[in-house]
């Protein structure tokens, strides 16, 4: 039994050694695997949000509240029987750009106390149109439309739809118009 070998102390080292790099390289591993999930896990959240919500907004969009516009100070200072064109600015918002949009209304009153208001965009192509004095319509350049100064009804042209009519409010003597742009070139008033 003399004859036995001892185990070489030195040579348990190296596999020691060995034994240790390798739980190291393990440990090593298993960290960058997950440094790299919590990465990708952040990048997902980071691109699925916007993502999720460029579906989700149009299904959960708001309707747009009606604005109020003060067209007119005083109604005793309008002319009865002769519309007359009001311009104003509206400000708009679209995601981070704001601007400053110029919108018209047509107010037209035939005893003084009830007023109708037109949008100011023509229902075939959206184009400005005009008071002819001589015809006492409305008439669009554009494509000779024309419409009726009391109802807004299509008289001539290609308009599809009469004049869009907003509502009205008179308050202390002012004359406020709710106003509100609808879809262009359709036979149904839709909110655009």
């Amino acid at each position: 039994m003399g004859d036995q070998l001892e185990p070489d102390p030195t040579s348990a080292v190296p596999g020691a050694l060995a034994m240790l790099a390798a739980n190291g390289q393990g440990s090593r591993r298993r960290f960058l695997r997950w440094i790299s999930g919590i990465g990708a896990t952040i990048s997902g959240v980071l691109v699925g949000i916007p993502v999720l919500r460029s579906f989700a907004s149009p299904a959960l969009a708001k309707p747009q509240p009606a604005s109020w516009i003060k067209v007119a100070e005083d109604i005793a200072l309008l002319d009865i029987g002769v519309p007359i064109r009001v311009d104003f600015l509206t400000d708009q918002r679209d995601a981070w750009v704001e601007s400053r949009t110029q919108n018209a209304v047509w107010l037209y009153t035939e005893d003084g106390a009830k007023f109708k208001a037109y949008n100011g965009h023509c229902t075939h192509l959206g184009c400005s149109y005009y008071y002819d004095k001589d015809l006492k319509t409305f008439a669009c350049p554009c494509h000779r439309g024309q419409f009726d100064v009391k109802t807004g009804a299509v008289l001539a042209g290609p308009p599809p739809r009469p004049l869009d009519e907003l509502p009205v409010e008179i308050r202390d003597s002012s004359v406020f118009v709710s106003y509100r742009d609808f879809r262009l070139g359709v036979s149904e008033k839709l909110g655009a």
